[in-house]
Formats: structure tokens, sequence, C-alpha cells
């Protein structure tokens, strides 16, 4: 009976260990835990290339994702993740091809159409993935209001933007990588050159598939957020309060977004509407949901100027009045646009009023300088090799060649005029450029809530 009684005790001494090694190891087994989540189609992706490539047809690329991709109000895939897929055609750039050869550049120029059809997941593991092709990649424009309005008479507002000019193509030379950017330039003055696709340049993709994806739970640190994150949701799925909140909880919501159809100065009539998908939780200090992804914002065009001859430029205005929830309630919003990604224009400006339109150009001193360099073939001091030289502006290193071979001050001077009319045309005859978001552009507006007695829905 001893031994039975020694027996039965060992026994209940090793279960309890058991057990206490089981509650012990439970929250590292639920953390290691993968939960599968589900990115629906239609998704878009913001893919910035890494490293510049050749511009030809299977071309591997490799990017990063520009911003993180939520489900359910939760990261699912995070910003800075690879991307990887290939060139899979290049169409005509017939503008650009003209364009470069009124000027001596007879470089057959392409638009590359891309492809991405992995994800490279934290872990190293490849992800396969089905995404539509997209082309007009250009490095992402971010456009931001300036923080006041401009102040002084027309002449120092000229002055400030020509000085603002210079740095910036001083920061050209300083910044790392002039060696390339060099390389680059002499290339652009020769009539013919190698393409690549540059470094930086992005696209916007759609999954044409729904994306699986395996998430990891998180347990003790991510426990709470978990449950904010549950209790968020049901709260974003209840119908809205209909008391008015207290002055302390009116706050200002910054929400991002992605345009859901393109909008264009030349097409778009004040009073049109239009649509932008929320794509990222809007949380409050408490990390109480306010606006859950999948939102949906409603805008309406309020000024729209098409560009039009002798280089009169587009323009576009535009606000958000309304906020729809995933759950169908609609919230009333007052929302103007603070920042715009934007790779359709790449020479945009935004005023302090959120109105965009193309950056001012200075008309004058590029047509009168060509036309003063002109006229230095006539000199009659110094080299006259040298005169022709510089002269023969506007035709690339051909109309240099052809300038200084012909030994004639009038075949130099008329090379010259020649490029200084080019530049009269553009900024002063030519049509200007409109203002165009294309589908898909991301944009972040500055919203405050309109309350209302009747319709006042406030996600607690």
């Amino acid at each position: 009976m001893r031994c039975l009684a020694c027996a039965r005790s060992t026994f209940y001494f090793f279960a309890f260990v058991s057990f206490v090694s089981v509650v012990a190891l439970l929250p590292g087994l639920l953390r290691g835990q993968a939960a599968s989540v589900q990115i629906p189609s239609t998704t878009p992706l913001s893919v910035e290339l890494l490293q510049h490539v050749p511009m030809k047809t299977g071309e591997p690329l490799e990017g990063r994702l520009l911003y993180p991709l939520y489900v359910e109000n939760r990261i699912a895939v995070p910003a800075g993740t690879v991307l990887r897929g290939s060139v899979v055609q290049l169409d005509s750039d017939r503008s650009r091809r003209i364009h470069s050869r009124l000027r001596g550049d007879f470089t057959p120029f392409h638009i590359p159409v891309v492809r991405f059809d992995q994800l490279v997941l934290p872990d190293g593991a490849l992800q396969p993935i089905v995404s539509d092709s997209a082309k007009d990649g250009v490095p992402i424009l971010r456009l931001s209001p300036p923080p006041g309005k401009p102040k002084g008479s027309f002449i120092r507002r000229q002055i400030a933007e020509e000085k603002q000019r210079l740095k910036d193509a001083a920061a050209l030379v300083t910044k790392p990588g002039r060696g390339d950017r060099l390389v680059q330039f002499i290339y652009t003055q020769l009539p013919y050159h190698p393409e690549r696709i540059e470094t930086a340049t992005s696209w916007t993709v759609e999954l044409s598939q729904p994306l699986d994806l395996k998430v990891e739970n998180s347990t003790s640190e991510g426990s709470n957020d978990s449950a904010i994150h549950e209790v968020s949701t049901q709260a974003a799925k209840k119908k809205p309060d209909a008391i008015a909140p207290s002055p302390a909880r009116e706050t200002e919501w910054r929400i991002r977004a992605y345009l859901q159809q393109t909008i264009s100065s030349a097409k778009e009539k004040p009073g049109d509407s239009f649509q932008a998908l929320v794509v990222e939780p809007v949380f409050d200090a408490n990390h109480v949901l306010e606006v859950p992804e999948g939102s949906m914002l409603i805008g309406q065009i309020t000024q729209s100027k098409a560009a039009r001859s002798f280089g009169r430029q587009g323009k576009l205005r535009f606000r958000f009045r309304e906020l729809k929830f995933p759950s169908g309630f609609s919230q009333p919003v007052e929302g103007t646009l603070a920042r715009v990604d934007s790779n359709k224009s790449a020479n945009l400006q935004m005023d302090s009023e959120g109105g965009v339109q193309p950056k001012s150009q200075n008309r004058v001193i590029a047509p009168l300088v060509l036309t003063l360099l002109a006229g230095r073939a006539f000199d009659d001091d110094g080299s006259q090799l040298a005169h022709s030289a510089v002269a023969s502006n506007g035709f690339g290193i051909v109309g240099r060649i052809v300038g200084m071979a012909a030994s004639s001050p009038n075949v130099a001077a008329g090379i010259g005029i020649y490029g200084a009319a080019l530049s009269f045309y553009d900024l002063w005859l030519a049509r200007g450029h409109d203002v165009v978001f294309v589908k898909n552009t991301r944009i972040e507006i500055t919203t405050t809530p309109t309350h209302s007695p009747l319709n006042t829905p406030r996600l607690r």
C-alpha cells in the first residue's frame, strides 16, 4: 500500500509539473501561430524601384512597397516590403520622340509596362501575387501647401522663385550620385543614347486576384492592441450615437486615401463629384478607431480651368464634403487637400488653399539668353571656333559640331536662333499643361467632422 501511495504521489507531482510547463509555454506557442488574412483584389500597391535597370523587355525589377497594406484596420503588409517583377512590354513614347528630335535627340524613347508577381515576406519567403500591369512610372512628386501665402511685390516673388530654382540646381550638383547624373547629362547631348528606368521610379499596380497571407498572432505586448482592435471593429459596425460629442473630442483627422477615378482640369467641371477610398484607419490618442479602413470620401470639384494656348496653365481645386463608413452611415466633413503623391505630372505646385497647378516658369530668361548667345557668332575678338561653339545651341552636340565645322558665323548663329525660337515657342506659344491626377493617386486630407444632431457618427 505504501508503494502504491508513493507511485500515486509521484504521478500527481509530474502531472502538476507538466501542467505548469504547458501553461508557461502557451504564450510562446500562441505567439508562433499564424492567422490567415486576405487582401482583396483591386487593392492598390505603390511600388518604388530600388535600382535603375536597362530599358529592356524581360528585365527583372525589384522595388519596395511605399505604404503599408491594411486588413480589418490592422497592418497586413508593412511598408518597405520588397516586391519583384519584370518589364513585360515597351510602348512607344511618341510625344517625347517628336519633342526630342526637334532638339537633335533621335533616341527611340519607350514607356515601360511592368508587372509585379512576387512579394518577399519578412522571413524571406516568396509569396506569389497576381497584379495588373502598369505604365507611366515616374518618381513620385509629393505636393504640400506652402506654410503661408507669398508676400511682397510681383518682382520680389519672381526673384524668390529664381533663387529657389538656383538652389534646386545646386542640389543636383552637391547631393550624392552627381557622377551618375553627369554621365546621364552627357548622354542627353548625344543624338542617340541608351535608355534606362531610373531609380525611385514608382508605379501603382492593383491586385487582380485576392492575396492570402499568414500573419503571426501576438500575445502579451500585443494583447491590448488586439482587444482595442476588437472593440474598435465592433464600434465601427454599430450605429453611431446621436449625441453631439464634447468639445474636447473635436479633433482634426488626417485621412489617407486613393482616388477611385482620374480627375483632370481639362475634363472636370465645378460641381462634379468623385470618390477616394480610405486605405489607412484613423485612431485617436487612446487608440480608439475614428475612421475605419475601407471608408469612402466624397469629393467635389470647386474650380477647374483647362490649359490653353500661349502657355496658359490648367488649374484644379477640390474639397471633400462627406465620409461614408463601411457600415453604411455617412458623416459630413470639411476636408482640404494636405498632400498629394502624384506620379503623372511631375511639375506641379500646391497653393496655401489646396489648389494645384503647374509650376510657374520664367518665360523671359531662357529665350533671351539663347538669343544673346546666338549673337556671339558675329564677334570679331577671340577665336571664331569658340564663338561658333557658344552660339550654336538648341540642337545638342550635333548642332555644335555642325556650327564649328561650317566655319561660318551665319550657320552657327542660325542654329542658335533655332534653339531660341524653340524655347520661345515652348514658353509663350505652346499649349499649357493640365493638372491630371490619375486613378489610384494617393492623397492626404485634413478634415474636421461636421456634427449634426441627427447624424453624428462618432466611433467609440
